[in-house]
């Protein structure tokens, strides 16, 4: 039986999604009164455009129960096995309600709590996508992929705290603090949760080598296969600095330059970069 990855949109994994024929479910991202798809009809630019005309942040939502059934029965009738992809459920209702929807079809469906989120998500998902095509099993991928969760560096650092204030996640003081002294915290995901960590000061490109810096230090066995810089439409000279050090301090085999969509635009803001890797 042939074996299908899918995931929710908020992998950010780009153009690897049709390279490598994963499924996408998108979650919902409202501006106002109006509702768009991720990664359909809505882009990054519409979300900063939509904050500085407001100074509100866009309201996001996954898809419902029916709705996963929905997009699962595509591919179960078609006679595959589906192996699915979600935000960490500590994010988001997306994995329980994912879950839920896959129940009619029994060990014809998979559904995954990433941990993680953007392309730290993403590196499952290619992890399974590369077992698949080497002739793994559905139940041999899913438990390999569940192990791997708690292996998944997914960490950024953010350029201002602006979206991170509006989204209730840090307080004003610290938000103008932070903007005020060029202090960038170090965003970590850590048991499925985001959690602030350690802070760089000064310009992004002098934080972006210190960050690379200490990945190398934390993690000097890791998974050599692939590595993602994701960035929220980060400047230019900021995202070749992550990948000369990235290039200098590591040896992945490949790493993917991805732009994170609207749902993890929608929190972090613009000019936010993380380097993500499976560790060892």
């Amino acid at each position: 039986m042939k074996i299908r990855i899918t995931t929710d949109s908020t992998c950010d994994l780009g153009e690897e999604i049709g390279r490598r024929g994963i499924g996408v479910m998108p979650l919902s991202v409202t501006l106002g009164g109006e509702s768009f798809l991720d990664g359909v009809n809505i882009t990054p630019q519409d979300i900063f455009d939509y904050v500085a005309r407001t100074n509100e942040l866009p309201k996001t939502a996954c898809p419902s129960i029916a709705d996963y059934e929905d997009f699962f029965r595509r591919y179960v009738e078609a006679g595959e096995t589906v192996i699915h992809f979600n935000i960490s459920a500590k994010a988001s209702s997306a994995y329980n309600y994912a879950a839920e929807g896959a129940k009619p079809f029994g060990t014809s469906v998979y559904v995954v709590d990433s941990k993680a989120l953007s392309s730290g998500q993403g590196l499952l998902v290619m992890k399974a996508a590369d077992l698949a095509e080497e002739g793994k099993s559905a139940e041999e991928i899913y438990q390999t992929v569940v192990a791997l969760s708690a292996r998944t560096n997914t960490s950024f650092v953010p350029d201002r705290l602006d979206y991170l204030y509006k989204g209730g996640r840090c307080s004003r003081m610290a938000m103008y603090g932070a903007n005020l002294l060029k202090i960038h915290p170090l965003i970590e995901m850590q048991d499925g949760q985001l959690v602030a960590l350690k802070k760089y000061r000064g310009d992004m490109r002098k934080c972006i080598k210190n960050y690379i810096a200490d990945l190398k230090e934390q993690y000097p066995a890791y998974d050599k296969t692939r590595c993602f810089i994701t960035h929220s439409c980060a400047d230019a000279d900021l995202v070749e600095t992550a990948k000369r050090e990235v290039a200098a301090s590591f040896g992945f085999d490949e790493v993917i330059e991805t732009v994170a969509g609207s749902v993890i635009t929608g929190h972090c803001g613009r000019n936010t970069l993380g380097v993500l890797f499976i560790t060892e």
